[in-house]
């Protein structure tokens, strides 16, 4: 537990979201007063549905962050700025730029000088992505790798990450980075195309479906529970720092690809997984094998990450088993099937 979250004034950018919403609900479960704010852009995944467990208890604002004077009056009081806005897709990235450069850098510099004009030195944690680090030169991947983005994503969150740390090498905020890895659990968008294979997996997973893996799977990653990654996050809102850094949190194993999928057909109880082809498309931004190193936050903030994939997977397909049809555009070819299985498992562990 989080005690020190006890009356804590906090912002959430992208609250509506998958990271964003699951860390609003721990915090208020741990007695802190929530603000989120959310475009709801289409294709970000933000969900009014994902904060259904405490929507009584925070305050939602629908808006871009770019469109930061219209926030001050929940900037100013914040003890804690949770600044996770922002494009999720690689793929999206390179079909749409500009929209990219708006939502992932643009919107964040916007939002920054604001900050840094009325709340001066507010606490302020990133969330940034194994992305920006493109295709490894070596493994695992420490916090001094180069920066070599393979897409404009990687690129765009590169550039919030230099405005994150110019601002507080300045003096004008408390800003700090967390780099993420392939994060997967409950409330994570199932509905929004062209997002990471875990989604994919997860969608077709929970509807009964064969999963494909792309090469031969033998590309490595390491899977980051929801759960843990809320925790590197709350660790950092509140820990005593004394300059900018940047932190890369994983999950606790790397895994290929491939068995990442045989874990999640044994659970959910499908055919093992076939294996075909990269499409161009999807093999022109691929990095291959990636795995972080995380000991810079263990060895000054003692996070670890506890959950593997096989718990946190199943901890997973048991969620959208019951909450599907919240995650599910009912408007998309091929729905119906998904939603019928959703219930057929639901009618199934109610007996």
């Amino acid at each position: 537990m989080n005690p020190t979250y006890q009356g804590q004034e906090v912002l959430i950018t992208g609250g509506l979201g998958f990271l964003g919403s699951n860390l609003a609900i721990r915090l208020v479960n741990l007695g802190a007063r929530v603000t989120v704010v959310d475009a709801l852009v289409n294709g970000c995944g933000g969900n009014l549905h994902n904060i259904a467990p405490v929507s009584e208890c925070v305050r939602v604002i629908q808006g871009r962050i770019g469109d930061a004077r219209r926030l001050r009056k929940v900037i100013r009081p914040a003890n804690v700025i949770f600044n996770l806005a922002g494009e999720v897709s690689h793929s999206h990235s390179m079909r749409f730029p500009k929209r990219d450069a708006l939502l992932n850098a643009s919107d964040h510099l916007g939002f920054l000088e604001e900050c840094s004009n009325v709340a001066p030195g507010v606490r302020i944690v990133y969330a940034g992505t194994r992305q920006i680090y493109g295709i490894p030169r070596y493994l695992p991947v420490d916090e001094d790798h180069p920066v070599g983005p393979v897409d404009f994503n990687g690129i765009h969150k590169y550039a919030a990450v230099m405005y994150h740390e110019l601002y507080a090498r300045l003096g004008k905020l408390d800003s700090v980075v967390l780099n993420l890895t392939n994060l997967y659990g409950p409330r994570m968008a199932l509905s929004v195309p062209c997002q990471g294979f875990l989604a994919n997996f997860v969608r077709k997973l929970v509807a009964k479906q064969h999963l494909e893996v792309f090469g031969d799977g033998s590309q490595l990653r390491d899977p980051l529970y929801i759960d843990d990654a809320v925790e590197a996050f709350l660790t950092l809102g509140l820990a005593d720092r004394h300059a900018f850094n940047l932190y890369n949190v994983g999950g606790p194993e790397p895994l290929e690809i491939g068995e990442i999928a045989r874990i999640g057909s044994r659970i959910a109880g499908v055919l093992p997984p076939a294996f075909r082809p990269f499409p161009d498309e999807t093999k022109r931004i691929d990095i291959g094998s990636y795995y972080a190193d995380c000991r810079r936050i263990q060895q000054e903030f003692q996070w670890v990450p506890s959950v593997r994939f096989n718990e946190g997977i199943e901890c997973t397909l048991s969620f959208y088993s019951q909450e599907l049809a919240h995650y599910i555009d009912p408007a998309h070819d091929g729905v119906r099937c998904l939603l019928d299985a959703s219930s057929s498992v639901k009618t199934r562990s109610a007996r």
